[in-house]
């Protein structure tokens, strides 16, 4: 996103399979953030989990729901944006 937006420098978009895993998903992140120092501006959505915002001012993490993702298509938004895959751990590839 650096050099395309003036707000963050990367997306993080991802996705989980109902309320309480966003929800764990994104309690996950602001807890290891935290052990790190980083502390988001804001969270966004929370309470409901069809959508969580995180803003840690360089970096805007995503975490959806599959259909809220679907509905909202943040990476169609974004198709010119460049795209750093993030790989599985090895023991997870197989599934």
């Amino acid at each position: 996103m650096a050099g395309k937006v003036d707000y963050a420098d990367f997306l993080v978009l991802m996705t989980g399979r109902s309320d309480r895993q966003v929800q764990a998903i994104a309690q996950g992140i602001e807890e290891a953030l935290r052990l790190k120092g980083r502390r988001p501006q804001s969270v966004e959505g929370l309470p409901h989990a069809s959508w969580v915002l995180m803003d840690f001012s360089d970096v805007v993490v995503h975490v959806f729901q599959d259909q809220a993702r679907s509905a909202y298509d943040i990476e169609g938004l974004w198709m010119d944006a460049g795209r750093i895959p993030v790989p599985l751990p090895e023991d997870e590839s197989e599934r």
